[in-house]
């Protein structure tokens, strides 16, 4: 029995359900047609340079339709995949979900949230779009909420370079502040962005550990078409660390067992259709079939999340 309570080697997200609401819960992704100030000109027009939002949609996330129909055909569509899930949480997804002014939020929230199912909501957006008063609006919700950020980097220079168009600092600021007013929160980190060394991905997992965050979403880095970094890649390939499945099981375990054990995993990887990808090392392996290759591999070698890590 390790410390989250069962006998898997790394604190999952199933167990988290487990633990908060009684049982499986599944999302329930909307894509309700947010944009993004590194999109629409507030900060800039280029976006991130590694960034596709439509590479991970579900085929039913339109934004033409109402959150109702978008959350009714999400829960027909899981329901005939995993019948066990009964309860649904409304996964704000694409591009920044906070990014609207306050009253139109709350009325995209309420409105997820009357579907008959939809116990709480998962909202994802970036860092540098959370403030008091949206969270204050949250309260009011009287629901469970999770905020989801994109941090991607905890290196200044990657962020930079990538067209983030903010540090971690403001990043460390709207996770503690998330924290503060009682909210989950979750990160979602990249491995292998250009300029970034194993040491420096490794060492990532010593900052991340001390951040007050509950889950975690770590993707290999996937390059995608149409974006500024598949031009920088294409130009330079030399200058991008793209894993192997086997490379990044090793890396990924190397991290984890520096990772703080409180802090669920939701994901240790990401999955994509093929056809939105000018790399494909991975072809033909699905997310729950990479997950069972990195699940026997720390049985193999016979560690666990936590088992190096040492808290500040």
């Amino acid at each position: 029995m390790f410390p989250w309570g069962d006998n898997r080697r790394f604190n999952s997200y199933s167990s988290y359900f487990q633990r908060e609401f009684g049982g499986r819960v599944q999302k329930i992704s909307i894509d309700a047609g947010f944009s993004c100030p590194n999109r629409d000109g507030k900060i800039s027009t280029g976006g991130c340079s590694f960034c596709r939002n439509d590479a991970f949609n579900p085929s039913y996330c339109k934004p033409e339709k109402s959150i109702r129909q978008q959350i009714e055909e999400g829960i027909e569509f899981h329901q005939r995949r995993y019948r066990r899930a009964k309860s649904y949480l409304a996964y704000f997804q694409a591009y920044s979900n906070t990014y609207k002014p306050v009253d139109e939020l709350e009325r995209l929230y309420r409105e997820a949230l009357s579907v008959p199912g939809i116990i709480g909501i998962i909202i994802g957006t970036r860092p540098d779009c959370i403030n008091e008063e949206i969270l204050e609006m949250l309260k009011k919700l009287n629901t469970a909420v999770v905020l989801e950020y994109g941090v991607e980097s905890v290196y200044d220079s990657t962020l930079q370079r990538v067209n983030r168009g903010h540090d971690f600092a403001i990043a460390k600021k709207a996770i503690e502040l998330t924290h503060e007013f009682g909210f989950h929160s979750g990160g979602h980190f990249i491995f292998g962005l250009p300029s970034e060394t194993r040491d420096m991905m490794l060492h990532a997992a010593d900052i991340i550990s001390e951040l007050p965050l509950t889950t975690v979403k770590f993707h290999q880095l996937q390059i995608f078409q149409g974006t500024g970094m598949a031009d920088e890649y294409l130009a330079n390939p030399a200058d991008f660390h793209l894993f192997t499945l086997e490379d990044y099981i090793e890396f990924v375990i190397d991290f984890i067992e520096r990772l703080n054990p409180e802090i669920v995993i939701e994901r240790f990887a990401g999955e994509v259709p093929p056809r939105y990808l000018v790399s494909k090392p991975w072809l033909n392996l699905r997310y729950d079939q990479v997950l069972a290759l990195i699940e026997r591999r720390l049985s193999e070698r016979d560690t666990y999340q936590g088992r190096l890590y040492k808290s500040n």
